[in-house]
């Protein structure tokens, strides 16, 4: 069911934390959505997603069942959460979340994008924690900038703040058009070499993790550690928005990646 818990954050706190980058496999779903598929907005069964979303809960040890998820729209925002957000239609409309109330469980859903987790100890040693949903556009609009500002709003010390980057897709399965790179090198020039040249001539193959992991380090974040799994390549571990389009599915499942602080 965990694609990675690879003792991310034993550096951070790990005592008081329970995380986790969960892929596809060890829900109730079925057909395309099989089988732990997280995510509200799909056309899955409600009951079974709500099913999936408890199974996630308990594996992490939450114990009112419940994981604070978002309405996720590509943005740059990032919302301090002290209890759970709403659910369903209601839920808050951005793409990050932050806290350090022990006990509430926050999470993103992804089937592509790069799902970032993120915890820090403020000065008396109580951790803070974040989650993002790190698309290209809410990775190149400060998502990830945002959510480390947030942390820090609430007393995280920047030198303790370790990220980790969970699966995604991965460069050799991303092929981008010849106008997708201008904003990044607007932006920075230097962002150049997370594109090289594809088999098809004018297109290239953009490194997501890998930028992810460069605007980190540019907001002063020391720790940053990737996952290494390609979301778009293991079919059997992770949904795949970009596998889904090319088989030309009706849908594709999300999976939860999602921390807390132990109660």
């Amino acid at each position: 069911m965990i694609v990675c818990r690879d003792k991310v954050f034993d550096d951070v706190c790990a005592e008081r934390l329970s995380y986790g980058f969960y892929g596809r496999e060890g829900g109730v779903s079925k057909g395309i959505y099989a089988s732990l598929n997280c995510g509200p907005g799909s056309n899955d069964d409600q009951k079974d997603v709500e099913q999936n979303r408890s199974i996630v809960a308990q594996n992490l040890g939450v114990k009112d069942g419940r994981i604070s998820t978002l309405w996720q729209c590509h943005s740059p925002d990032c919302l301090v959460v002290n209890w759970h957000v709403p659910k369903g239609d209601a839920r808050p409309k951005a793409d990050a979340l932050v806290t350090d109330v022990a006990g509430l469980a926050i999470g993103v859903l992804t089937a592509d994008c790069g799902p970032v987790l993120f915890a820090a100890k403020k000065s008396d040693g109580a951790p803070v924690i974040g989650a993002a949903h790190a698309g290209w556009g809410g990775a190149l609009g400060g998502v990830l900038e945002n959510t480390v500002h947030k942390m820090l709003e609430l007393g995280a010390q920047l030198s303790t703040l370790t990220a980790c980057v969970g699966p995604c897709i991965a460069q050799s399965s991303y092929e981008v058009g010849p106008e997708f790179s201008k904003p990044f090198l607007l932006k920075h020039e230097e962002s150049e070499r997370f594109f090289k040249s594809a088999q098809k001539v004018g297109h290239m193959m953009f490194d997501l993790p890998g930028y992810i992991a460069y605007r980190l380090s540019l907001c002063g974040v020391g720790q940053v550690r990737l996952t290494g799994v390609d979301t778009y390549e293991n079919d059997q571990k992770c949904f795949s928005y970009r596998r889904a389009t090319h088989r030309g599915e009706a849908g594709y499942g999300r999976q939860m990646s999602a921390i807390v602080i132990k109660a």
